[in-house]
């Protein structure tokens, strides 16, 4: 696919003499503005995708994507305006009905994209966009029930705005809530209620979920069912999930309750090792995407094709013969329909070239935090204790993976990916028993601490103090954000550097790292 970018504008007097070279070297014009022609790759390409992702820990049950046909053979997405949805307390009068009244207004021409400014506002229109209509987590009546917000502590804007979900009009009185944009994990509401897009979010999804849940009066096969096909894995060791689908529906509940605003539970991983949301801003120089690695990440291709999988097609992926809806592979390529949210369409090319542009363009707000003589103390602490060895300016990454303790790295991995051979021995659920598991951890960036939380790829620590304070490595520990349904204290081990400091040492060494 071709598209245009806008370079400058010239002269009218100087077309006659310019056209020619700027064709030559594949320019074109409108107006007096010169574009630049870009090819926009197929990035879903049976060989693209063949080697793309990191292999399972499990390699047998490496994750098989839809074949290329599969995939250009679903619908492209039509964007709709949407419309805020606010705490029924807060909602202006008239609100609901003025809503009902609107009219269908498709918002997004590609055609018309032609500056980088118009790629990356149209990138940001689809950051917020859901591509969820059905209810996927919570519907209409949930948010209109002021109960919901009680239940799950919703983060709200001083408007009252519910900043994580959209009104979707698709036509007059055709009213739907949209669910699972990038924006829902990704947008944070900060202490003033001012929005940080593309921060670890802190969106209370599981909960939200697990109200949903009871509210709607949900049958225990139906909660498994979901539940299976969120975090079903039965070809890992013990298969956890399982386990958790066998002990009953409030067990199932609660666990969903258990995880923390910052953490979520997204397909494929697992509400008993949440992953903690990570912060997209800066990803644009991360070689490597999801706490484990998953997905490479070497050129704007590749986010494309992150962003494309992890709208929901992950969900018909096979992992051996297994598949999590309980497709077989003759059912999945029959033609016939499946009405599953986020998987009976797709992003165009084009809005996943819009998408990942914006998701380049985000940075970060500016760092209240200022150096000081006690950051400039931590700095020199940062250094002397090796941090830089892992977390090496300017990034505060390697931008390496290191593996989890119990996982032994395969000879050819040390030629394909970037291994730092040393583990840093931090809870290894997440990438030894779920579905996107890779054996590895990637070695996390620490800018933009400041305005993070909860900490570990687990999200396991409220606070950067609990991760030097010693006293988490005892069994008797009570984690001070994520801890497991089922237990009341936990140990949090794993990444015990710095603990050996002096009060004051350790206090420069915060201090250090919120200013980053």
């Amino acid at each position: 696919m071709k598209i245009k970018k806008q370079l400058s504008r010239i002269p009218m007097w100087l077309y006659g003499c310019m056209l020619l070279p700027l064709l030559a070297f594949g320019l074109m014009h409108q107006g007096n503005v010169i574009f630049k022609v870009i090819e926009i790759p197929r990035i879903w390409t049976d060989e693209a995708m063949k080697d793309w992702e990191l292999p399972n820990s499990n390699p047998d049950f490496s994750a098989q994507p839809v074949s290329e046909e599969f995939y250009y053979n679903l619908p492209e997405r039509v964007i709709f305006k949407t419309y805020p949805v606010y705490h029924p307390e807060h909602e202006p009068e008239g609100y609901w009905e003025w809503l009902h009244e609107q009219e269908a207004e498709v918002v997004l021409d590609e055609s018309k994209l032609l500056t980088e400014e118009d790629w990356i506002r149209a990138g940001e229109l689809l950051f917020d966009y859901p591509i969820d209509t059905l209810g996927a987590i919570i519907n209409t009546q949930h948010v209109r029930n002021p109960d919901f917000y009680k239940a799950t502590n919703m983060p709200l804007t001083p408007e009252g705005v519910m900043p994580f979900a959209q009104w979707v009009v698709s036509g007059k009185g055709k009213v739907y809530l949209g669910n699972l944009s990038c924006a829902m994990c990704h947008t944070r509401v900060m202490e003033d209620g001012s929005l940080l897009k593309g921060a670890q979010g802190n969106w209370p999804g599981d909960k939200a979920f697990a109200f949903a849940l009871e509210s709607d009066g949900a049958s225990e096969r139906g909660i498994q069912g979901v539940t299976n096909a969120l975090f079903g894995s039965p070809f890992v060791e013990g298969d956890p999930h399982g386990q958790l689908l066998s002990s009953g529906k409030d067990a199932i509940i609660e666990a969903y309750k258990a995880v923390p605003e910052g953490a979520f539970g997204r397909q494929g991983t697992s509400i008993l090792y949440p992953p903690q949301a990570p912060n997209l801003i800066g990803v644009k120089d991360r070689k490597y995407l999801d706490h484990g690695g998953l997905g490479q990440h070497r050129n704007i291709e590749d986010m494309m094709r992150y962003i494309a999988m992890n709208q929901a097609l992950d969900f018909l992926n096979f992992y051996g013969d297994y598949n999590s809806l309980g497709l077989t592979k003759e059912r999945l390529y029959s033609g016939q329909p499946i009405f599953f949210p986020g998987t009976h369409d797709r992003h165009s090319e084009a809005q996943l070239y819009a998408l990942a542009k914006y998701v380049y363009f985000l940075t970060p707000p500016e760092n209240p935090n200022k150096s000081s003589e006690l950051s400039e103390k931590g700095r020199i602490i940062f250094a002397e204790q090796g941090c830089v060895t892992c977390h090496t300016p300017p990034l505060f990454t390697n931008n390496k993976l290191t593996p989890a303790d119990g996982f032994e790295v395969p000879d050819e991995h040390y030629d394909k990916y970037d291994i730092f051979d040393i583990s840093v021995g931090t809870d290894p659920g997440y990438t030894m028993k779920t579905r996107r598991g890779t054996g590895y951890y990637k070695v996390p960036s620490l800018l933009g601490l400041w305005y993070r939380g909860p900490f570990l790829h687990d999200a396991s620590l409220a606070k950067l103090e609990d991760l030097f304070d010693s006293d988490r490595l005892r069994d008797d520990y009570v984690p001070t954000a994520f801890k497991p349904h089922d237990v009341k204290t936990k140990a949090v081990k794993g990444h015990e550097f710095g603990m050996e400091l002096n009060d004051m040492d350790r206090k420069a060494l915060i201090t250090y790292l919120l200013t980053l």
